[in-house]
Parts: C-alpha cells; sequence; structure tokens
C-alpha cells in the first residue's frame, strides 16, 4: 500500500499550477472561517476539532448530529454556530406532543380573505437547531425527511421551497433512553455527520468555570460572516478539485463497508456524497483547492460511523461497544484500502 505521507507531498507538488482567482477566493475563504471558528472556541473550550466538524458540515450544505450526555454543551454548541452567522435562525425543542405542523407549518383559513393562508414552521429558517430530536414522535420526526434531503416543504398539495442556506443542527441524548423515539435508518444517513462533545478536560472546565460567572459567553458573540459572504464560502468550497482517483478511493471504502463481514448494513451512496463534500471543505479551511485522500481519512469516521449496523457477532466479539466498535471497524478498512498516488489537479 503506498504510504500516505508520500502521497501527499506528491500531490502537493503537482497542484503548483493553481488558478490565481481561486487562490483569492481560498484565503478569502480561510480569514471568514477562521472568524467563526473564533467565536465558537469563545464559547465551547476546549474542543477545537468539534468546532471544525460543524463548521464543515454548514459549509458543506449537510446536517449535523450532535450526540452526548446532558450538560456538555450541544445545544450550546449549535446556538453558537448559529450566532456567527448573519443568517435567520430557529429553535424546536422536541417533546413527545410535538405536532409535524408545529414543525413544517399549517395552512389556516383567513376568514377576512376566504381562503387558507399558510403559515410557516419553526423549519423556515437557514439554520434550526432541532433540541433533543429524538423525544419527539416519529411522525413528528420524519416531517423532517423532505426537508433535510429536498430543501422543500410539501403541504396540502404545495410545495414550499426553504431558503438556502439551509442546515438542520440536531441534539440527542444516547444515554437517558425512557420516553425516546429512536432516530430511523433513513433519517440519519441525512445527517451528514455524527459528533460527540465528550467532557472538557480539567483546564478547559476551570476555564468554563470563570467565563460563566457574570454572563453566558453566548451573549459576547456576534455574527462575523453575512448571509452573502456565508454563501461564497459554500460556493467556494463547491468549486474545489477532486481528482478522478481520489472520488475512487472514497468509492472504495464506502464499497468495503457494504462488504465487510462485521457489517449487516453498509453506507449509503448518499454517504459517499456527502464525504467527498465535507472532504472538499476540509481542503480549503487547510488552504488548498485541491482534495487529498488525508481529508477523506480524517473524515471517515464522523461522515459514516453513524450509517452502519454492526452484526451481533461483531458486537459480542468486539473489546468496545458503541460508537466506538463502529469506530474501530472503519478503522481498520481504511487502513486496508489502497491510497492513490495521482496529480491533486489536471494538467
Amino acid at each position: 500500500m503506498t504510504d500516505r505521507a508520500t502521497t501527499r507531498a506528491a500531490e502537493s507538488r503537482s497542484a503548483s499550477r493553481a488558478d490565481p482567482q481561486q487562490l483569492g477566493e481560498i484565503d478569502e475563504f480561510g480569514r471568514l472561517s477562521a472568524a467563526i471558528l473564533a467565536n465558537l472556541q469563545k464559547v465551547i473550550n476546549g474542543k477545537e476539532e468539534i468546532a471544525t466538524l460543524s463548521l464543515i458540515v454548514l459549509l458543506a450544505e449537510g446536517h449535523l448530529l450532535v450526540e452526548d450526555v446532558p450538560g456538555v454543551g450541544k445545544t450550546t454548541l449549535a446556538k453558537a454556530l448559529a450566532r456567527s452567522v448573519g443568517c435567520s435562525v430557529s429553535r424546536i425543542q422536541f417533546t413527545p406532543d410535538l405536532l409535524p405542523s408545529d414543525v413544517t407549518g399549517v395552512s389556516i383559513y383567513n376568514q377576512h380573505e376566504r381562503e387558507f393562508e399558510f403559515k410557516p414552521g419553526a423549519i423556515f429558517s437557514n439554520i434550526v437547531i432541532a433540541d433533543e430530536i429524538n423525544r419527539a414522535s416519529p411522525k413528528t420526526q420524519s416531517a423532517l425527511l423532505e426537508c433535510m434531503e429536498e430543501r422543500q416543504v410539501s403541504i396540502d398539495g404545495q410545495t414550499y421551497f426553504l431558503e438556502p442556506p439551509f442546515s438542520v443542527v440536531a441534539t440527542q441524548n444516547p444515554i437517558e433512553m425512557e420516553g425516546t423515539y429512536a432516530l430511523p435508518e433513513a433519517q440519519r444517513d441525512r445527517f451528514m455527520m455524527r459528533v460527540s462533545m465528550g467532557y472538557p478536560d480539567a483546564r478547559a472546565e476551570l476555564a468554563m468555570l470563570h467565563n460563566r460567572e457574570q454572563q453566558s459567553p453566548l451573549d459576547q458573540i456576534d455574527a462575523v460572516v453575512t448571509r452573502h459572504e456565508l454563501q461564497r464560502m459554500i460556493e467556494t468550497a463547491r468549486s474545489v478539485f477532486v481528482s478522478p482517483a481520489v472520488e475512487q478511493y472514497a468509492v472504495n471504502i464506502a464499497q468495503a463497508t457494504r462488504r465487510d463481514p462485521d457489517i449487516r448494513l453498509g453506507v449509503s451512496p448518499r454517504a459517499t456524497l456527502h464525504l467527498v463534500r465535507a472532504a472538499k471543505v476540509a481542503a480549503a479551511l487547510d488552504g488548498r483547492e485541491f482534495v487529498l485522500p488525508d481529508d477523506i481519512d480524517a473524515l471517515v469516521v464522523p461522515v459514516l460511523a453513524h450509517r452502519l449496523l454492526l452484526t451481533r457477532r461483531s458486537l459480542s466479539d468486539n473489546r468496545v461497544g458503541g460508537a466506538a466498535a463502529h469506530d474501530e471497524v472503519l478503522h481498520r478498512i481504511v487502513a486496508n484500502t489502497p491510497v492513490p498516488l495521482v496529480a491533486a489537479r489536471m494538467a
């Protein structure tokens, strides 16, 4: 198998013929991204990787699932991300009595006009925070399916389009499962990434105590990127070059999950698309206008792990359980997939 460091060096040398205009866009992309990440780190202490992954999802036009125990900052992360960009934001507290119409909207008869008029629901925002998404009934959860994939809502025979950018940041607690409804496979597959906040280290927890004695850090951050700038960043990420060999590398990893004896359900083609889109953003964040195999490797676990179903035998034989078992299987697949050695850009 080709050495990954050698691959990275060879592709970097082959990318010397860069478009000056695109390099300027990448520089602007990096400046704005750094401002957003600085905002997030004011609120979430010691979680630089989680902040970066959250930003990657937003700029790749995906949806984020934040899964962890209560009190580690899941909702705070979602709010900080929303406040850092100049877009419309709404928050939905998912509860067992929440109705689909509370999410998507409802048509109400207007007696004065003698006709039905549509009252948009909370989903009609650029960034939607879906708090404790597994608390709502499957019927209400399914109201998000069309919104998340097709960026539209169909009600009473009418289709209403959601304005771009559109991203759902959902949170859920995987431990306290009483009275909850696990997300079905179809809905989990619509989330580009699943991340876990984890507990802060001692230094970050001490900094949190000092920062929150007087007021919440959320009150101290403002939007550092306008909606127009965010759209430009998304377009810049779309233009990042992915060579056919790197695309094939992503496909090979996805195909391997469908053949692996430890996996009962491999990842979908949508997962492969999400992996490449996220890799484009990661490359732009690194100041490059082309994707390396390393970008794919770094994102395999957060993009693919929540879509896998392991066999019972694999779960019982694995020394670690839960999400860690999925991570271990994916790391093995990546290690066994040959890395391409090709030019990062066309000649």
